[in-house]
């Protein structure tokens, strides 16, 4: 495992941030780390890199105890926290030798960095002269400079315009090739774009640890549906598996049933045997956005 967390807790006064969270991460993996502010996912970033102490639990990073074995998991670790600290009268080169020195990294590992984040052409610049972006990929450039094994990101395209996400994701995915990622984000699409698995985590506990092929499968299924006139809701609840009707305006119905089962064919029968026409018939499956708000919401009450 490149990460392994066992039973992790942390208290800031009588704040709870952490509550006995576990899971584990396997090498390779790109893993989303979900929750609203303030649900605790800095502050297991802040553990795992190893700027706090858990108050309880275990965690490992390449097998080394993050508390026992700091210097050899810091090695282990390339770090973008969320507020990417750069100093920006330095020129982007300039800051990356620095930054080689200060951690006596080989100096030839720079010039494979700057390819890697794509960070030539803007390279002869100072770091102030750069965009969001670009200021970006060059704390990713820091943080590959050792050339870690696994590689943490704290929110790391807050602030970016569309143009620039998607840059920042097409590099994260590309970097993932070689890297474990553990990604740290309250944007569900982030994850949606770059992860194949997810870990929600709200008020300090982690509510979901899952696959998104498996959230998927497990989405409840809405179709929209449009017939020529007035339909009563508890009419259109005898379709089998539905569970939800309601009436989103005029003519047209969302429906929702507990099923995998595509149940498109199943309401347009459904229709014809009633002498129902069917204007409009379409899916509108449930995103990871949606699926998160119900639990974080159930975690709630």
């Amino acid at each position: 495992m490149s990460i392994t967390v066992k039973n992790i807790s942390k208290s800031f006064g009588n704040t709870k941030a952490l509550n006995n969270v576990s899971f584990t991460i396997n090498k390779g993996e790109i893993v989303g780390f979900l929750g609203p502010n303030g649900a605790g996912k800095s502050t297991m970033m802040k553990v795992l890199t190893t700027y706090h102490q858990a108050d309880s639990g275990e965690a490992y990073v390449n097998s080394y105890d993050v508390t026992k074995d700091k210097k050899n998991v810091q090695k282990s670790i390339g770090y973008l926290a969320e507020h990417n600290p750069l100093y920006l009268d330095m020129y982007v080169k300039e800051y990356l030798n620095f930054n080689a020195e200060v951690y006596k990294v080989n100096k030839e590992n720079i010039a494979k960095v700057i390819e890697q984040t794509g960070l030539g052409p803007e390279s002869p610049k100072k770091i102030g002269q750069l965009s969001k972006g670009y200021r970006q990929r060059v704390g990713l450039a820091a943080a590959l400079l050792h050339d870690p094994e696994v590689l943490i990101l704290d929110e790391p395209t807050t602030g970016l315009d569309p143009n620039q996400l998607l840059e920042i994701r097409k590099l994260i995915l590309e970097i993932g090739k070689e890297k474990t990622i553990l990604l740290s984000t309250h944007i569900m699409k982030e994850v949606e774009a770059v992860c194949d698995r997810v870990l929600i985590i709200d008020k300090g506990c982690l509510v979901a640890d899952k696959r998104l092929s498996d959230l998927r499968k497990e989405e409840e299924q809405v179709l929209l549906v449009e017939f020529d006139f007035r339909v009563e809701e508890a009419f259109l609840k005898k379709l089998p598996y539905a569970t939800n009707v309601i009436n989103t305006g005029g003519f047209i119905y969302e429906i929702t049933f507990d099923t995998t089962k595509d149940m498109r064919a199943e309401v347009f029968d459904f229709a014809h045997d009633n002498e129902l026409k069917t204007l409009q018939l379409s899916r509108k499956n449930k995103n990871l956005e949606s699926l998160f708000t119900e639990l974080t919401q159930a975690s709630h009450s």
